[in-house]
């Protein structure tokens, strides 16, 4: 598994107005952002998930069931669809908090600007408009059916002998036989049962060529060239019996964004099928994959309201992330586990306005 972490370095550009008075005040992104102040949002953490799934297509043989009378091996005969999970990315990624936003004015202070700034650079403030929007794109490859190439002849010639009566020069009546020749379709059971003479001869005949007990001789790039040909002849008419299996690959990412208001801390990120691989959270055709939240240290803290509104005035407001531990579950499986800050989750703090107008 492959856990990775980015935090981009976040930086704005804010127009300060020169003739009114510095003031900073927390407000709901659904409120009316007051006049002739900047607007930023407090950050929040989105978490991404990468997944990388081989979907496996295994089709019985047509001869699964003489497997062991012809050959000697156990065989599959039923056709199967699996989907497995190879890999598994965990990335935190750092946006702006639509729902909660800080009105401020810094007046005309002259080194507001570089000290506003750099307090944005150390991501304790995000950019206002700063949106993750790279987008998950989903792909969801057919699988197509084996084709298994028959080793013999589907028909072959039956020869019956008949009788009919005829009466010689002494008056007698006798029986001639009359042989009469048709096709007819030979049983699965006896081409199954070609099939695997078939196969012990051009295993006997590799051994031949191996120890040069042969009319022809082969040496260097032709000998290697011969066993690889009665290999694969060998190997396709085996997969008659034990069946073949294809594989496709399949990669999509999901975003979660947790809620500090969930009671529990568990997100079902998307879902798995083992007929059509990767699919959205909201499709219940597939077992779900969930992204499980477990706050080790501390506690999550409550959505911002009212009194935070109004101990944010004459304040800057920034946000502290909580780091939680973050798992990847399929059913009781841990697929990943990491450490990652949630903004959301912490505290809101504040520092005096003035600190930021440097004075």
């Amino acid at each position: 598994m492959r856990i990775s972490k980015r935090i981009p370095i976040l930086v704005a550009a804010f127009l300060l107005l020169a003739a009114t008075p510095s003031y900073s005040q927390l407000f709901k992104g659904s409120d009316a952002a007051p006049q002739g102040a900047v607007v930023y949002s407090l950050p929040q953490t989105s978490i991404r998930v990468t997944l990388k799934v081989s979907l496996r297509n295994f089709s019985a043989g047509p001869y699964a069931a003489y497997s062991d009378k012809y050959l000697g091996v156990s065989a599959d005969r039923a056709s199967k669809k699996s989907c497995v999970i190879e890999e598994v990315e965990l990335t935190p990624l750092i946006e702006a908090d639509q729902n909660l936003s800080v009105a401020l004015n810094m007046g005309n202070s002259k080194n507001a600007s570089a000290n506003f700034l750099a307090l944005c650079s150390q991501g304790l403030i995000v950019a206002p408009g700063y949106i993750n929007s790279d987008n998950a794109q989903m792909r969801f490859p057919s699988l197509a059916e084996p084709a298994f190439n028959e080793a013999v002849a589907n028909l072959s010639t039956q020869t019956t002998q008949l009788y009919k009566t005829v009466t010689n020069e002494n008056g007698e009546v006798e029986k001639i036989a009359v042989p009469q020749t048709q096709t007819v379709a030979k049983s699965l059971e006896k081409k199954a049962e070609e099939t695997a003479q078939l196969i012990f001869r051009l295993r006997e005949k590799k051994i031949d060529v191996l120890t040069g007990d042969t009319d022809a001789n082969y040496s260097g790039a032709a000998l290697g060239s011969a066993v690889e040909k009665i290999t694969q002849l060998e190997n396709e008419y085996t997969s008659l019996f034990t069946g073949k299996t294809t594989v496709a690959v399949q990669q999509a990412s999901f975003e979660v964004v947790p809620r500090a208001k969930n009671q529990k801390q568990n997100y079902v990120v998307c879902r798995i099928s083992d007929s059509q691989g990767l699919l959205p959270a909201d499709n219940m055709s597939g077992r779900p994959v969930y992204l499980e939240l477990v706050v080790t240290e501390g506690k999550i803290a409550p959505e911002a309201g009212a009194e935070d509104i109004a101990a944010s005035k004459g304040k800057v407001a920034y946000r502290m992330p909580l780091v939680v531990t973050a798992r990847l579950l399929d059913g009781q499986t841990v697929l990943g586990q990491t450490r990652i800050p949630v903004y959301q989750f912490g505290k809101i703090l504040y520092f005096p306005l003035d600190l930021a107008l440097g004075k």
